[in-house]
């Protein structure tokens, strides 16, 4: 059974030296990286420093008991599985301690090949209970194609897959729905990191002070609320990759502790003094101009300069007229089978439908017109009016002056017209009449 073994973490606690350097050499061998303590306070000294998946437990320390030791090592790190080591005398007990939280027991002697499978075995369910709390937060569903028509977008993804395999932070830049997050999932993918966990944070979620808990871990009474103690993002992607979505929107207060670790990989636990390590490889993402922010003193230049080693700008679906088809397709193809739905393929007055929307949603939006189209067309051909995008206009979807809208939708329309037109955010501010951090709050108030 293989567990990833060269990034399993692994705690041996007996008081019997030779135990624990038979167990030591048998697991790194292995590849396991093995630390060693012979009585409980020594096992939580380690635990302070160090982040371990599972650990080996003596029952019994000397005078102490390893149901007791067990009890604190939980309350500090919930996430670690313990095996517990007994004699044959005291099986019964070991039952007792699996009731209590230990995840296994092993009976003394044990033979190298039993403490492997052992170990393996506890392991492989750790990485999957790690997989699947990385899952569950990846709430992002743009998806986008890892191949391409689009000379732009071919660009972006060759020069993503060049830098993959570095240890560099990266800045992916791109309008809302366009793949960014997809598009860091498939770099951790391309990198030696892909067998450990690509972890996102969406900044936009949090306040400051849940987003430093989020991000770096809780102790046990740190805060109220706070009943036990908590991994953290950071500990988590430990050995993989830390993704930081919308990083625009990370509090400014926070952000010298987030500097501070991706210079020197070092961080604390709220309420724990204890400086920790971690080895994590940094993506961010966002719409915003950064740049633009730093000047308003609403981000940190300095953390500017440490995330964007290497910069990868997606292009808006509008300017990937090549794909639009390509997307539309295979979202077709994956929806109907999924509500067992007629619909197979476009009409052809659809299809110039799709090739003439401005699509200002980019992927996010075709994935959601697709999704509508695959439930609501009873027939084997998609045609247009089952889009529901409107008269075609052959790319042109801006709002004229007179039509039927409100002052707001009109006064969204030019400002990113002007934006689109414009060099810098500076220039189209002047075009606009208005002074940059005006301009900025427009922005983020229209979604622009």
């Amino acid at each position: 059974m293989e567990a990833n073994q060269g990034n399993g973490r692994i705690l041996l606690v007996d008081d019997e030296s030779a135990i624990l350097r038979t167990f030591r050499y048998c697991l790194e061998d292995e590849g396991y990286q093995v630390a060693t303590a012979s009585s409980g306070a020594q096992a939580e000294a380690v635990l302070q420093g160090q982040v371990f998946d599972l650990c080996f437990l003596d029952l019994r320390l000397g005078e102490e008991s390893g149901l007791d030791v067990m009890a604190r090592m939980r309350a500090q790190a919930p996430w670690m599985r313990v095996v517990i080591v007994t004699a044959h005398s005291a099986v019964d007990t070991a039952v007792d301690a699996m009731q209590a939280g230990a995840a296994d027991y092993l009976v003394k002697p044990c033979s190298p090949d039993q403490l492997r499978m052992a170990a393996a075995k506890q392991l492989e369910v750790r990485q999957m209970e790690a997989r699947l709390e990385s899952l569950e937060q990846a709430v992002e569903q743009t998806r986008v194609a890892p191949e391409s028509r689009s000379p732009a977008m071919m660009a972006v993804l060759e020069t993503a897959r060049q830098v993959a395999g570095t240890d560099a932070n990266i800045l992916i830049l791109g309008e809302s729905g366009t793949g960014k997050g997809e598009l860091a999932r498939l770099i951790h993918g391309w990198s030696g990191r892909s067998q450990r966990d690509c972890v996102t944070i969406n900044c936009p979620s949090l306040t400051a002070e849940l987003m430093e808990s989020e991000l770096f871990g809780h102790s046990k009474g740190a805060f109220t609320g706070a009943s036990e103690s908590t991994l953290g993002r950071v500990s988590q992607a430990d050995g993989g990759t830390l993704f930081l979505d919308e990083i625009g929107d990370f509090p400014l207060t926070l952000q010298p502790k987030l500097l501070r670790f991706i210079q020197d990989k070092v961080y604390e636990r709220v309420g724990d003094p204890v400086t920790r390590q971690a080895d994590v490889r940094i993506l961010a993402a966002t719409n915003l101009d950064l740049a633009e922010m730093v000047k308003q003193g609403l981000f940190r230049e300095d953390l500017l300069y440490r995330l964007n080693v290497i910069t990868l700008t997606l292009p808006p679906l509008r300017e990937r007229p090549d794909d639009v088809l390509d997307l539309a397709e295979r979202f077709l193809a994956r929806f109907v089978k999924e509500y067992a739905r007629p619909a197979r393929s476009f009409s052809e007055d659809a299809r110039q439908a799709l090739l003439n929307y401005h699509w200002p949603g980019n992927i996010r939006e075709l994935r959601n017109v697709i999704e509508r189209v695959s439930i609501i067309c009873a027939e084997e051909q998609v045609a247009a009016s089952h889009l529901g995008l409107g008269e075609p206009d052959h790319g042109n979807t801006a709002p004229r002056v007179g039509s039927n809208l409100s002052l707001s939708e009109l006064e969204r329309a030019h400002i990113a017209a002007v934006l689109a037109s414009s060099a810098t955010l500076d220039q189209a501010a002047r075009t606009l009449g208005i002074d940059a951090s005006t301009l900025y709050r427009k922005r983020k108030q229209l979604g622009l």
